[in-house]
């Protein structure tokens, strides 16, 4: 099949010219893979699912979870775009990962692993982790958390991250966790907007054989942010750590004392009381506090997790994210333990201390799902097939990608090397705001290599112009969601108007959800996502505001004016191209550049870090001062500038 670019259509990146090759070269799932899949008859049930999407969702409903009270009503959309889903339903995740676990066959099985980056290992059966959960959920209680309070939770990647979310979970109260990469400024401002009086962190964490001093970034948080009243600190890595008394708790202190009773209820909560805020970059303006309930997402995770991985109860699953962001959150913490399942957490680097150190832990552990993100399958294979060939893979039968688009060549390799042809890829793209996959396969779906294939069962995506139509096969377009679904994020926090601008806004007479990506479909309705369409930067699969790297650049005091953008990348899918004014009379220069560099990573964290900075002495706006960050790019990558009517100079 050949494919011609239409006319107003400039490829922007190697990806699309990437797409235009693989759409013809497709992989069928073998007659062995079919036989064994959960559900066989996908194919058939995205059909029936679309044709009336409420009943679906009632019996996944049923099937999926428990409800101390049943719903009254599946959907209600008198409120769009609020929609409110198992309206009346009195239930709690908590619940659903453990406490009825504990009572079954299951109570003696793994429900985690862990290995950290020294080789020290950890097993917790799901009786075990219910124990530890109730324990700190108790000692939250002590804290003087109650129902509807909200906890923030900046660890590194250890099994006390997991326990501290369920503990919150379980006793009505919402967790905010921030990622352990970002900075003190980063951390005072989350805690600020979700107002959290107890804080849990680790004195430390592991990064590639050096620590991260987590508990000396959390104190200038809180002095920053004195809305903090406790912080509990897990003893990590030993390192010495001032401990403010009065303010500052030991987690193994506090776990020791009769307060931790290895007995705590669950308490019933709606199945519209929230349950977690998870903080993703806007395009302008502070980072949006993204909220979760409870009733659907659980619904909505445990159906996809279970449909597309086909997860089984003698599967050891990996999924190789962080708990810190909505893939670590959705499923490394919650759908596996829903669906009673063993989950594998491995704390360090992909590639330290060598590049064969994931694949020595497949061998070792012998998972068979492994899901994990473009940035590192093509960091793993820069070194070659060699470091993964040593190891015995054949424990492996499916694979798994998130975060952002996989380019071909890396799927290719991921397929061939790592799954030895054998292994069905599930490209899946959803986001913080979905909650859990949209666009994906399921192992009995034919895969093209770097596209997600079709919308989940119940859920109507389409690729549209600027007007709502839908566009032709091959065009680039808005990626929309039509209906709603019970995983959808309810709202941000404190901040309903923000909700309805960021994502109801541009279809608001369709009344569509807009994801923000550009998009397409081929001539077989294949969907091969592009990329941003605003100012939100995916560098390694992380999500960054243009606005709050160009904010720390600004804050520095020989720079007046700061924008950057995101180019394409082998290895990181994009980094980060800054372009700053200086001030007058100052002069440019490497050493400049790099103290900036230095400066971003103090004020925002390493992943905001710009791969260059470029001197310049004015910006393209339009009239009304917007930066025109299109043309930036265009410029650097070479392309045509197209359309500048609204460039004021």
């Amino acid at each position: 099949m050949t494919t011609t670019l239409e006319p107003n259509i400039h490829p922007d990146s190697q990806r699309e010219v990437e797409i235009l090759a693989a759409e013809s070269e497709i992989y069928h799932p073998s007659p062995e893979v079919v036989a064994q899949a959960l559900i066989p008859n996908y194919m058939d049930l995205r059909t029936e699912a679309l044709a009336d999407v409420e009943s679906y969702w009632d019996a996944r409903a049923q099937e999926m979870v428990d409800w101390f009270e049943p719903y009254e009503k599946v959907l209600d959309d008198s409120g769009k775009p609020f929609y409110k889903w198992f309206v009346g339903g009195k239930t709690n995740i908590a619940y659903n990962a453990l406490d009825r676990h504990a009572k079954t066959w299951r109570k003696n099985k793994l429900a985690m692993i862990w290995e950290s980056e020294d080789g020290e290992h950890r097993t917790y059966s799901f009786f075990r982790l219910w124990q530890e959960v109730n324990k700190f959920a108790n000692v939250l209680k002590s804290m003087g958390v109650k129902k509807g309070d909200t906890v923030t939770i900046y660890m590194g990647r250890v099994p006390e991250l997991p326990m501290a979310m369920l503990a919150t979970a379980k006793i009505g109260a919402i967790h905010s966790v921030v990622y352990g990469g970002f900075s003190e400024q980063s951390l005072a401002s989350r805690i600020e907007d979700a107002q959290s009086k107890v804080l849990v962190t680790c004195d430390g964490a592991w990064l590639r054989g050096k620590t991260v001093n987590l508990k000396e970034i959390v104190d200038e948080a809180v002095r920053r942010s004195p809305v903090v009243q406790s912080v509990i600190v897990l003893k990590r890595t030993g390192q010495p750590v001032t401990m403010e008394q009065g303010r500052d708790y030991w987690w193994h202190d506090l776990m020791s004392l009769p307060i931790a009773s290895p007995k705590c209820e669950s308490e019933p909560m709606d199945a519209e009381d929230p349950l977690f805020i998870l903080y993703t970059s806007g395009t302008t303006g502070k980072p949006k506090g993204v909220l979760h309930t409870i009733g659907g997402y659980q619904v909505y995770i445990a159906t996809t997790l279970q449909y597309v991985f086909d997860l089984k109860d003698e599967d050891r699953y990996w999924c190789a994210a962080d708990p810190g962001w909505i893939t670590g959150h959705s499923y490394i913490v919650y759908a596996p333990l829903i669906l009673g399942a063993t989950s594998f957490m491995y704390e360090g680097a992909p590639d330290y201390p060598y590049p064969n150190r994931w694949w020595q832990l497949v061998e070792k552990y012998g998972i068979t799902i492994l899901y994990t993100a473009p940035t590192a399958i093509r960091g793993l294979m820069r070194f070659g097939d060699a470091w993964a060939t040593r190891h015995d893979l054949s424990s492996l039968r499916l694979l798994g990608s998130v975060g952002e688009p996989i380019n071909p060549e890396a799927w290719r390799w991921y397929h061939r090397v790592i799954g030895k042809e054998q292994c069905p890829i599930m490209d899946t793209w959803w986001q913080t705001e979905t909650g859990g996959f949209m666009i994906t396969p399921t192992p009995v779906v034919p895969l093209k290599p770097g596209s997600g294939t079709l919308p989940f069962t119940g859920i109507e995506a389409d690729v549209v112009r600027e007007d709502g139509t839908s566009c032709g096969p091959n065009e680039d377009g808005y990626l929309v969601l039509k209906k709603p679904w019970p995983g959808m994020a309810r709202t941000v926090w404190g901040d309903p108007e923000r909700y309805i601008q960021q994502y109801w806004a541009e279809f608001a007479k369709q009344g569509w959800y807009f994801s923000g990506d550009s998009a397409r479909k081929d001539d077989d309705g294949y969907f091969w996502i592009i990329g941003r369409m605003d100012d939100v930067l995916k560098v390694s699969g992380y999500r960054l505001g243009t606005a709050e790297v160009e904010s720390a650049l600004v804050s520095h005091k020989l720079v007046s004016e700061a924008a950057v953008i995101g180019v394409p990348d082998e290895l990181k899918g994009n980094v980060i191209y800054a372009f700053c004014i200086l001030n007058s009379g100052v002069t440019g220069n490497g050493d400049l550049a790099d103290e900036l560099k230095r400066h971003v990573r103090t004020e925002v964290g390493p992943i905001a870090v710009p791969a260059k900075i470029e001197f310049v002495d004015s910006l393209p706006k339009t009239r009304s001062g917007k930066i025109m960050r299109r043309l930036l790019k265009a410029q650097v990558l070479g392309q045509p500038i197209g359309d500048t009517s609204t460039l004021a100079d």
